[in-house]
């Protein structure tokens, strides 16, 4: 593993605690969300201030300065340059530390946080999936530069040796469909390798890949942590202090680093995360459910069982989807898979239509869904899949659960199946 940079005793000691103390940490996550960068708020407002300097005064104690390359113990804990840390994204990072349960990076993106994993830890393998086709462009880069060597998810331990990495998306994009945390870190292990694991389509509240092996956990902040589709973040948390300190270094020299706005926004979207997911994660659970028992002909099996649920809806609906994916219909994995996502399976599910022209046409027939892609929002998404992802079958389509009732998004849906078969037959 390489670990370029060197940070000095005197910037660690200039950046400030993002570790809440004791009290806050034994608090419920929904608390926590609240309170866990109270010992950062300097001032008497309720809402945090935003800042927008990206320069800081030094102290005005000339006995307490310390000259670069100085690396006695610093008198002066404060911010410097926003390159290296600012107060909004410190105060993210303190919540995201509490929520996460190691110790959190924001980075300007989820791709600019994969890219300073990877430089960080250098691997000469990487074990991924299919997944997010963005992560493999970031790989790609990687490869190009390095001559990492990729090699797909299922592999042999044996082909894997110390420092390499298996990178893995749970639940995964676009299907949200579910993966073994601990059986992917035991393989690691058992070679030396770290096991890093995208969670951004599980975000705390739902998932803790710490508790299951996970050397550095990573999240597309985009998504559910910023909630609102308003802010572009990534995140990168480890529970080994001396890995933070690089990762803090590394990000001082790659650049990637949040700005100040965005870290505004971040702190009002975490409150309330663990409120929107667990939501989010409901109703798509019911919608699936719903959508799975009428594909199959179940109609009396669904949630509600109410009109909605008809054996001619049924019929309808199996005109226009052939099959749904998401982890809530893994039973076979239902073992593990409730003790790594006890709190609900995710808010991203798929569905294929039973065509390419109704893939295509059935999100322009809906109301409540707005056609786009990324995910999280409080608002439902749905998207035609190859819109942004050339490897997918063309008649895919990803649902992102929003916060609305989920009676109202599966009544849209349906109207939406009626309209389609309705052009279709006429």
């Amino acid at each position: 593993m390489s670990h370029n940079g060197g940070t000095t005793s005197q910037q660690l000691a200039a950046i400030p605690d993002t570790k809440p103390d004791a009290s806050v940490r034994a608090y419920a996550p929904e608390t926590q969300a609240i309170h866990a960068d109270d010992h950062l708020n300097t001032n008497p407002d309720v809402a945090p201030a935003l800042h927008v300097s990206t320069t800081f005064r030094y102290t005005e104690d000339p006995e307490k300065l310390r000259p670069v390359g100085d690396d006695s113990e610093s008198l002066d804990e404060s911010h410097i340059y926003s390159r290296v840390t600012a107060p909004n994204t410190t105060r993210l990072e303190s919540i995201l530390s509490t929520l996460l349960k190691g110790r959190a990076v924001t980075y300007s993106s989820g791709l600019s946080a994969l890219h300073a994993a990877l430089v960080f830890l250098n691997p000469k393998k990487i074990s991924i999936g299919d997944g997010y086709h963005g992560c493999h462009g970031v790989v790609d880069l990687q490869q190009r530069l390095t001559g990492m060597k990729k090699l797909p998810l299922d592999c042999a331990a044996e082909e894997l040796g110390p420092g390499d990495v298996i990178h893995l998306e749970t639940p995964v994009n676009p299907t949200g469909l579910a993966f073994n945390i601990q059986k992917f870190a035991e393989k690691a292990h058992s070679r030396g390798a770290y096991l890093v694991v995208d969670a951004t389509f599980g975000p705390p509240g739902l998932q803790d890949p710490f508790a299951h092996g996970a050397d550095i956990i990573m999240h597309s902040g985009t998504k559910y942590i910023g909630g609102h589709s308003d802010m572009l973040c990534g995140v990168l948390a480890t529970q080994r202090e001396d890995w933070w300190k690089v990762l803090l270094d590394d990000r001082t020299y790659l650049g990637s680093v949040l700005g100040s706005f965005e870290g505004w926004l971040g702190i009002r979207s975490v409150r309330t995360l663990e409120l929107r997911v667990r939501r989010q994660s409901d109703n798509a659970s019911r919608l699936v459910a719903w959508l799975d028992a009428m594909v199959s002909g179940r109609p009396d099996q669904t949630p509600g069982n109410d009109a909605a649920s008809s054996s001619a809806n049924a019929a309808l609906v199996r005109k226009i989807v052939a099959r749904v994916a998401h982890a809530s219909l893994q039973h076979d994995d239902k073992a593990w898979l409730d003790k790594q996502m006890p709190n609900g399976y995710g808010p991203v599910f798929s569905m294929w239509a039973t065509s390419e022209a109704f893939a295509r046409a059935l999100p322009s027939r809906l109301k409540l869904f707005h056609h786009a892609t990324s995910l999280g929002g409080v608002e439902s998404l749905i998207e035609w899949r190859r819109m942004s992802d050339k490897g997918v079958v063309p008649t895919l389509l990803r649902v992102s659960v929003g916060v609305e009732s989920w009676e109202d998004i599966r009544d849209d849906l349906l109207q939406g199946f009626k309209a389609l078969a309705g052009e279709a037959t006429s």
